[in-house]
């Protein structure tokens, strides 16, 4: 049977990040928002004095109360209930946001699925078209929207949901999502070299072990044991990685383009 873990035992005490308003005045956006960094990201967006929040996703009880989280943290909210994998969804949900809101400054494409464990050999066809649906071609579809709305307003920024894995696969049986989150990342730094010159900041971040829904069923038998073995001991919240994105969002990253923030605990150097 399954261990469950609570995010204090995996990660520790969530430490304090204190707002300081470094979105004050944005409207902006979050794909894939029901639920772990993408809701976490959403709520922090609000706490750093966006004047709006767009969240999407696919569980529309979960988005509904995520929209009035957002609005008792004191910004504008809007959940549309989109599936980040369907072009005509995500084009729908731009339309709506710009429509309601006038322009959009600021967008975290964060949806993302992970196949079950297995050897690449014992994947399949449809494994495949849902893994890279999601994490490349949504991302994709996702983008090209923002942009348009984005060039029509005279610029933003875009932050895509990477993986340390699409560095540094620490995952067997994991290949295809390990190959998807590559792929995300080479879109984001090729897309970051077009937009930058036409006032488009496009950055990534690259989240280790998190806990979140994704990494406790991604079939690890002792959780504890990965927590332990990091450099900080510990697992990471989805409310840090949060603060990254929202930092990559602000002037206070004025400078940075095609960046790939790493949030992973010390992973990467390890």
């Amino acid at each position: 049977m399954e261990t469950l873990h609570s995010p204090l035992e995996l990660a520790g005490p969530l430490p304090v990040a204190a707002p300081s308003g470094r979105l004050r005045g944005r409207v902006c956006l979050v794909v894939g928002a029901t639920s772990g960094i993408g809701r976490a990201t959403a709520l922090r967006m609000a706490e750093e004095g966006a004047a709006a929040v767009v969240a999407t996703g696919r569980r529309e009880a979960l988005g509904l109360s995520l929209e009035r989280e957002i609005r008792h943290r004191g910004a504008e909210a809007l959940f549309l209930a989109c599936d980040a994998a369907r072009p005509q969804d995500m084009e729908a949900a731009l339309h709506r946001a710009v429509a309601r809101f006038g322009r959009l400054d600021a967008a975290f494409n964060n949806a993302g699925f992970q196949e079950r464990r297995a050897a690449l050999a014992d994947q399949d066809d449809a494994a495949y078209a849902r893994v890279f649906d999601t994490n490349v071609r949504a991302v994709f579809h996702a983008m090209r929207h923002e942009l348009a709305a984005m060039l029509a307003g005279g610029g933003g920024c875009i932050v895509n949901n990477t993986s340390v894995s699409g560095m540094r696969n620490p995952n067997p049986g994991l290949s295809l999502y390990g190959a998807s989150k590559a792929a995300c990342l080479s879109l984001t730094r090729a897309a970051a070299m077009e937009y930058a010159p036409r006032g488009i900041r496009i950055n990534a971040v690259a989240p280790g072990r998190v806990v979140t829904d994704m990494m406790l069923g991604s079939g690890i038998a002792d959780m504890r044991a990965v927590a332990a073995a990091l450099p900080l001991r510990r697992m990471g919240h989805p409310q840090e990685v949060a603060a990254a994105v929202v930092w990559l969002m602000s002037d206070e990253a004025a400078y940075v383009v095609g960046h790939c923030l790493v949030a992973d605990g010390g992973f990467m150097a390890s």
